[in-house]
């Protein structure tokens, strides 16, 4: 039931969304649209930032799962931007609000994950620091949440996958040049 709940509560911050400003959205909007009290909605969450961020990590799993390999990173990538798109209201909506920290954090997040796989996975045989695959993963999650928000702040007009595919023809080898350039007979 507590699922089924913040669920419900989510879906009606996420509907309100549609047509208010996220920080004009009040927990008395929410619980009536989502006919539950106040106590019902403080039990679950401590504030609607908490609600978003609850929002972002529940269905920021579903965005990337299966695809965190080289061969499959940019399908990944793409579902990041697909669930952005899907959720385009409220995203928009978090994006120019002080919840702003919440979908960054997710992105940043999402991200990391997806290209320390990703480096790992090249990294195969080689003898890197954990710390240096990091500071790469770092290092591309900047460039590609950058992008990302960048669509995001000027509407969303171009197809996620052109920028998918151009994102990929600029790093296509780079992660193996990198890793090369950390590796243990490197002077780092």
């Amino acid at each position: 039931m507590s699922q089924t709940t913040k669920k419900a509560l989510a879906a009606s911050l996420k509907k309100l969304a549609r047509n208010k400003p996220v920080e004009k959205i009040t927990i008395v909007d929410i619980t009536e649209d989502c006919e539950v009290n106040r106590q019902t909605f403080y039990y679950h969450f401590q504030d609607i930032y908490d609600l978003v961020e609850w929002i972002f990590k529940s269905e920021s799993t579903k965005a990337i799962e299966g695809n965190k390999t080289y061969e499959t990173w940019q399908n990944g990538f793409l579902r990041v931007f697909g669930y952005v798109k899907e959720n385009k209201e409220f995203v928009t909506s978090v994006y120019h609000s002080a919840c702003r920290e919440h979908l960054v954090y997710y992105l940043y997040r999402e991200t990391f994950e997806l290209l320390l796989n990703v480096v790992n996975e090249k990294a195969g045989g080689m003898s890197v620091r954990e710390e240096d695959k990091e500071f790469i993963a770092d290092f591309y999650k900047y460039a590609f949440v950058g992008t990302l928000l960048d669509w995001v702040r000027t509407g969303m007009k171009e197809e996620p996958e052109a920028i998918v595919r151009r994102v990929g023809v600029l790093i296509e080898g780079d992660f193996s040049k990198a890793l090369e350039k950390f590796s243990s007979h490197s002077p780092f």
